[in-house]
């Protein structure tokens, strides 16, 4: 069991692109194209066993594939072999769309309430000194109109 073993499928994934030279290899065949371990060589400063190894690591976990042109494996890059590691991360993606979604929900509804004010117990002397119930700490507001409820925000502690 590799370092992510409680990732499912997408432990092997995350296994294999832990490695900063297999992470230079495959971006080397995602760039360059299908190519041969002697020619990867030629770009990766590691030696032709080397990026054998590193090749066998990333076809197990389904990153390259390769075919057979006489005696030498011509590798390309498996696009598929990254579907797990991208259903793995959109799941994030979609926690934090939800997430989002749900302060805009949030937000929508208290903007559409208008305004809402409380006491907070520490007001100086005087009629309509609030602060804001969305910032407790925030500035104090207080009432202009009345009855009509209309609130000014006033600058730093005192009132403005």
């Amino acid at each position: 069991m590799g370092t992510y073993g409680g990732l499912g499928v997408v432990a092997p994934v995350l296994d294999a692109l832990g490695d900063p030279t297999r992470r230079v290899i495959l971006e080397t065949l995602r760039r360059d194209g299908p190519s041969s371990v002697g020619r990867l060589a030629e770009r990766v400063p590691v030696s032709r066993p080397a990026i054998s190894q590193h090749l066998k690591v990333l076809g197990l976990a389904g990153l390259v594939d390769h075919e057979s042109k006489g005696t030498r494996n011509i590798y390309r890059v498996d696009r598929t072999g990254l579907d797990p590691l991208r259903g793995w991360l959109d799941q994030f993606w979609g926690d934090a769309l939800d997430a989002f979604a749900e302060h805009v929900r949030r937000t929508e509804a208290s903007e559409s309430r208008g305004p809402r004010v409380r006491r907070t117990g520490d007001e100086p002397e005087g009629p309509g000194v609030r602060r804001t119930e969305d910032e407790p700490e925030g500035p104090r507001v207080r009432r202009t109109g009345g009855e009509s409820g209309r609130v000014r925000r006033t600058g730093g502690e005192g009132l403005g």
